[in-house]
């Protein structure tokens, strides 16, 4: 008899199991960055928080749809989000029923995370992702329902020469393989020994290799994922976005999920890579919101400082960084660029930053001197 080509074809499956010392240190890593990442957090005025937890969920939602090659209209998704959570954002996007869709999902995942994932739960989730306008698509997709009985395979290459990824699970008994991740994944919440990161990994694997529905399968498994991660937090505020950091190791992504379906039960290597993801996304949020804080520590210390609109303008560009392109800092031809204002008054406001003590000269001179944001430090808040 051959041996299983698939992992659900294992006469075990699907009994998990993995090399807990081989994770350890990786985990440790990822609490380390977790807590430090809620700490750092709490530090965050209300108002920067809430333009946080905006940024992240959309950036959650627009880098899960990037790994299926789907760019959404980034506006719209903003301005869904942005009504839901009561948050003042430029009316620079109209909302569609994909971007209510995609909110609706979202939110559902974050601020409802105490609540159960059952089945009616999660085929409303698949109709959110697929709302009726959109689902004029080559193929009919049953939206709100489980696949259909056509073999389901993540193929590549010419349609005469196609490469076979991967193979699901038949249409026959899914049902109850469904049935059967949702009461381990309900379970599995109050499982003392089980590290929710290692539960948010277990989960994510498990239902993508189920893939139990026609299309969406990729972002319904991240969207089980941040909610088993969120479980594990007890908070909905979202810090955080491990889709972006998939997206970033996309090749990476696809490669881990072919190499673990096609091994045995031991998924050691999926929850190396899975973890090691996670990391990633916990340093790129404690990076930005170091950024926030030492941003407030900087107009904490220039609070009384008499200071233009456009001295102000300028300073926030350089506080942004590389982000809005003034990573080399910036000279009077640029100051003008921004602000509008005449060759003259820009050296004059430039030099007037200098003195107060805002910005510091960076090495060079003449016409092309350069300015960058004077450090404050660590400063307390008074």
């Amino acid at each position: 008899m051959s041996s299983p080509r698939w992992i659900w074809q294992q006469p075990d499956w699907p009994q998990f199991h993995w090399q807990a010392e081989t994770l350890a240190p990786l985990l440790r890593d990822c609490q380390q960055a977790q807590g430090r990442l809620s700490g750092m957090a709490g530090g965050v005025a209300d108002d920067a928080q809430m333009q946080d937890e905006l940024d992240t969920l959309l950036q959650n939602i627009i880098t899960s749809s990037a790994i299926e090659g789907e760019q959404l209209n980034a506006a719209s998704v903003r301005s869904s989000l942005a009504r839901r959570l009561g948050v003042t954002t430029p009316n620079d996007g109209e909302a569609t029923a994909r971007s209510e869709g995609l909110a609706e999902l979202m939110l559902d995942v974050t601020q409802h995370h105490q609540a159960p994932l059952d089945l009616p739960r999660l085929l409303h989730w698949h109709q959110w992702l697929f709302p009726q306008q959109q689902t004029l698509l080559p193929q009919r997709i049953r939206v709100g329902s489980l696949r259909g009985e056509e073999p389901m395979q993540v193929v590549s290459g010419r349609i005469d020469r196609p490469v076979i990824h991967f193979v699901a699970p038949p249409r026959d008994g899914l049902e109850q393989q469904v049935d059967a991740f949702l009461a381990w994944f309900a379970r599995s919440r109050s499982d003392t020994a089980l590290d929710p990161m290692l539960r948010a990994g277990v989960a994510h694997f498990w239902f993508v290799t189920l893939h139990p529905f026609d299309d969406g399968n990729g972002r319904l498994t991240r969207a089980i994922t941040d909610l088993a991660l969120a479980q594990g937090e007890h908070q909905a505020i979202r810090f955080y976005a491990m889709s972006a950091s998939i997206l970033a190791d996309r090749a990476g992504y696809y490669r881990v999920l072919e190499t673990s379906q096609k091994a045995g039960l031991n998924i050691t290597h999926w929850l190396q890579w899975f973890l090691h993801t996670l990391l990633d996304s916990f340093q790129q949020a404690l990076q930005r919101i170091d950024r926030v804080l030492a941003n407030a520590r900087f107009w904490q210390q220039h609070r009384h400082q008499a200071l233009s609109a456009d001295q102000v303008k300028v300073l926030n560009r350089l506080l942004d960084g590389g982000e809005r392109g003034f990573a080399q800092g910036i000279n009077a031809s640029k100051y003008q660029a921004v602000t509008k204002v005449s060759k003259a008054t820009a050296t004059r406001h430039l030099a007037d930053l200098l003195k107060k003590g805002c910005v510091e000269r960076l090495p060079g001179g003449g016409r092309s001197t350069r300015y960058q944001i004077k450090s404050p430090g660590a400063m307390p808040f008074l």
